[in-house]
């Protein structure tokens, strides 16, 4: 079923997104962050995608042999897992790092022989030793050009054009947006006129990059729709768990926290104390993105569940 078929009118989703484990871990972790949160009857779970990174492992001459390893495989055969265990929608996390257009139309193939109907198009990170993003020779170059090849396949346009008859998937497509702008792109208005593209390239609804004020999610979505943007526009949460997160999470996700709330963090004694302070600003925002009827409530939870499911039980 199509994640825009959830959404209804003055009715707010609950869904969160999770990490695979770690290579070497098995998928029981993974189920233990999920049990506690499934009472709450999530309408869909994301599953994020991590692309390999270079290692440099030393040779006996005193040389280095770069190897290419990832961290946390797994996404799709996680999907189905879910899907098979929890009858619960999975939205994968598709990328154009790692992947050129050929490895991501058989990734696109095996979801579909899945079952798996969501899907979250998104460029994906820089590689750490790279100052710009760059694709894969034959890749996809943002997640604009993944949406474009992902919306072909739905019509049956498949990579070897002398296919004759092929088969339609039926992907429904999401995108990111960015209440506080993508870190590459020079301005918002920039930023949203390439979300609109996205948009009318085959996008069918946008989840937001996570934020800490709620008057940035609001504000985006009023420009969104100023500009011909009318799909759920679903806002990401993020509950902040420790003093560490006032330093990590704007360097890492370009997004700003409100100076009340910074300034709690910087004067709580101990993680203990930054966990109560972010449990109780993320309820405050809840209660307040609920009260709007927004699509669903998003949780980023690094596969932690425990501060997910106190505030969801306040909220649901």
């Amino acid at each position: 079923m199509h994640l825009s078929e959830y959404i209804q009118p003055n009715k707010t989703l609950f869904s969160f997104e999770v990490l695979p484990p770690l290579k070497g871990k098995s998928i029981d972790s993974l189920y233990k962050a999920i049990d506690p949160l499934m009472e709450f009857k999530p309408s869909f779970v994301d599953v994020t995608y991590h692309r390999e990174e270079f290692i440099e492992r030393p040779r006996k001459d005193g040389g280095y042999d770069k190897i290419s390893t990832k961290k946390r495989p797994g996404t799709v055969a996680i999907c189905a897992a879910i899907m098979n265990k929890y009858q619960v929608e999975a939205v994968p996390h598709l990328i154009c790092g790692g992947f050129n257009k050929d490895e991501t139309e058989n990734a696109l193939i095996d979801l579909a022989f899945l079952g798996i109907e969501n899907v979250l198009a998104l460029r994906g990170d820089n590689l750490r030793e790279e100052r710009n993003f760059t694709p894969e020779k034959n890749g996809n170059s943002n997640s604009l050009d993944l949406i474009r090849q992902i919306k072909d396949m739905n019509n049956g346009i498949y990579q070897d054009q002398e296919l004759l008859n092929a088969t339609e998937t039926n992907f429904c497509i999401g995108a990111a947006g960015y209440p506080e702008k993508h870190i590459d792109a020079p301005n918002m208005e920039s930023d949203l006129k390439f979300l609109k593209r996205k948009v009318d390239a085959g996008a069918e609804f946008i989840t937001t990059q996570m934020f800490f004020d709620n008057k940035k999610y609001f504000e985006y979505v009023d420009r969104c729709r100023a500009i011909g943007i009318n799909v759920p526009i679903i806002p990401g949460i993020k509950p902040i768990t420790r003093k560490a997160h006032l330093r990590n999470l704007p360097k890492i996700f370009n997004m700003d926290i409100p100076e009340p709330l910074a300034s709690e963090l910087e004067n709580a004694k101990d993680d203990d104390a930054a966990r109560e302070i972010g449990i109780a600003w993320c309820v405050q925002q809840c209660k307040e993105l609920k009260s709007a009827n927004v699509p669903a409530l998003h949780f980023y939870t690094m596969s932690f569940s425990s501060s997910t499911k106190e505030i969801a039980s306040l909220i649901f």
